[in-house]
């Protein structure tokens, strides 16, 4: 597959939101709840990924055959640096259309993210996916990733608990 990636304009924002909405609608069948996945605002999302890119939080697009079709948005910086001491940068969300996973799109993503991040200096990233969601967590770990600690999120009204991983990308190629 020829895979381009390049970094997201305000024009991406729906196709981000759309595969956004069919990921978690798709990976998270069965782990979180159905009337929250149904009801799912793609304008709300759109709106989302058009101010992320507006105030210039790097996502980046991998495209095929000039149809985007996976997004990875990442940080230079740690949200939430307390809890995280040792990161000093963060993959937020990565997502492709579950049509075409396992033909390397994500690891062409996290690959490219990682590539900018030690550009900038940075040597330590985490980055969170729900516990249950085997499939994810397999290529996370399969990335490089290590298992930091499980922490409880909320998603609509109820509480699951999320798996952080944390990479020291100082030591990858």
């Amino acid at each position: 597959m020829n895979i381009v990636i390049r970094n997201a304009t305000t024009k991406d924002a729906e196709k981000v939101a759309k595969i956004k909405i069919e990921g978690w609608q798709t990976a998270y069948r069965g782990i979180i709840d159905d009337s929250f996945l149904d009801n799912m605002d793609i304008n709300e999302e759109i709106e989302k990924r058009k101010n992320n890119i507006k105030d210039g939080v790097d996502i980046i697009v991998a495209e095929f055959n000039n149809e985007i079709v996976g997004f990875c948005l990442y940080r230079n910086c740690i949200k939430d640096q307390e809890s995280y001491p040792n990161a000093n940068c963060e993959i937020s969300s990565l997502y492709v259309k579950s049509s075409l996973k396992r033909n390397g799109i994500g690891t062409k993503l996290m690959q490219h993210v990682i590539q900018k991040l030690q550009n900038q200096g940075k040597t330590q990233m985490i980055l969170g996916c729900l516990k249950e969601n085997y499939s994810s967590r397999a290529f996370y770990e399969k990335m490089g990733g290590k298992v930091l600690k499980t922490e409880k999120i909320t998603v609509g009204n109820k509480e699951y608990e999320e798996t952080i991983y944390e990479y020291d990308i100082s030591k990858m190629q």
